[in-house]
């Protein structure tokens, strides 16, 4: 009897040590990548009672849900984010809640770990905005013109060119093709003029009997000077035979127009994202964009055996061994920007366990009552004799 008391209290205890679980699981439903555990009952030997054998962690996938966020990333696989505290000690988690902090790098919300990334030279290295907030200026080399020129107009000008020196500045040109058919037939000569009316090229293009350009005539390049260097400026006017660049054809009105090909000034960024591959898109205009670093993700041989710590970050890899890869390869998993991995926690699942264990609760209490009845009227019946 003394024995089905022990017993029956060591299942009190075991009973209440897998309620706290079911707690802890309960308490962090809505803990971005938190991974639910579950308690295992071993016996002890000769009859001697319960004890709590250990715990093991949930690997099923939380829900994904959409958050807008562009720095929120969740993984579709089976890998962790490889975080870097500043001792340079490495952690691990599924909860992708990033954010830019005022260094430009990108961190855990919560605890400041840095994420890590490959960077070009494919070391893995953290993810620092501030290396491509901006992009250089690009001076322009090259100016596309397109449209009709009119063969029998005296002059026409296409206003409004703008062209980038190598400082990013922008400058404003006039282009003027004067016709010179009557001593050569299909040319026009050609004159630039910058934003202060100073001529900085001249040329000559010729068409051929069908309006398309003729070729030797179809570029011209011009050499104006800016910040004491000279700039060459290709005027690219379409090729021999096609009609997709300039033309001068009869019965068509003047809609002749140009347009730089290349050249900018200092762009800033305004856009970015993460695309499936983890790798960062940063847009800095309609046309120029550019690849930042790509997210880093390790997987574990032996993922049940990992513990949660902090609510995010597990551990136990040394045991487990680890294995960093890129996002978008193999079983690491591919990534979803703009979402989060929501908790593996499944209430019904822990109502249901937490029946179970009240109810073995109730027996384990109602062994322990029954024991010290029968004692009780062991020890009645000995003092009564």
């Amino acid at each position: 009897m003394f024995q089905a008391l022990f017993n029956s209290l060591s299942g009190l205890f075991s009973f209440s040590k897998s309620l706290n679980t079911v707690s802890n699981n309960v308490s962090n439903m809505n803990t971005p990548g938190f991974r639910g555990t579950d308690t295992f009952f071993s016996n002890i030997n000769d009859g001697r009672g319960t004890r709590i054998g250990g715990e093991g962690l949930r690997t099923a996938a939380g829900d994904t849900r959409q958050t807008g966020n562009a720095t929120d990333l969740a993984v579709d696989g089976s890998g962790y984010f490889v975080l870097r505290d500043a001792e340079g000690g490495l952690h691990y988690s599924r909860a992708g809640q990033f954010r830019f902090n005022d260094d430009g790098l990108l961190v855990d919300t919560v605890t400041g770990y840095q994420v890590l990334a490959f960077n070009a030279s494919g070391t893995l290295d953290n993810i620092n905005l501030n290396e491509h907030r901006t992009i250089p200026a690009q001076q322009t080399s090259s100016v596309r013109f397109s449209g009709n020129v009119v063969p029998g107009a005296a002059t026409t000008t296409v206003n409004s060119v703008t062209v980038y020196d190598a400082a990013g500045v922008a400058h404003t040109w006039a282009v003027t093709f004067t016709n010179n058919s009557s001593t050569t037939p299909g040319s026009f000569k050609v004159s630039v003029k910058d934003e202060s009316g100073t001529v900085v090229g001249t040329g000559e293009v010729r068409f051929r009997t069908d309006g398309s350009p003729l070729a030797g005539y179809n570029t011209l390049t011009i050499s104006p000077t800016y910040n004491g260097a000279v700039q060459p400026v290709t005027l690219n006017f379409g090729s021999p035979g096609t009609f997709t660049g300039l033309t001068s054809l009869a019965g068509m009105a003047s809609s002749a127009n140009a347009k730089a090909v290349d050249g900018h000034g200092v762009l800033s960024v305004t856009d970015l994202r993460f695309d499936e591959k983890g790798v960062l898109q940063l847009s800095y205009s309609q046309s120029e964009k550019r690849q930042g670093p790509q997210i880093a993700l390790a997987k574990f041989a032996n993922e049940s055996a990992l513990k949660m710590t902090g609510g995010r970050f597990v551990t136990g890899t040394t045991a487990t061994g680890t294995d960093i890869g890129r996002a978008g390869e193999g079983a690491f998993g591919r990534i979803a920007g703009g979402s989060l991995e929501m908790s593996n926690v499944d209430l019904t699942r822990e109502f249901a366990d937490m029946i179970i264990i009240q109810r073995g609760y109730q027996a384990s209490s109602r062994v322990m009552t029954v024991s010290n009845e029968m004692l009780e009227q062991l020890y009645n019946s000995t003092r009564g004799g």
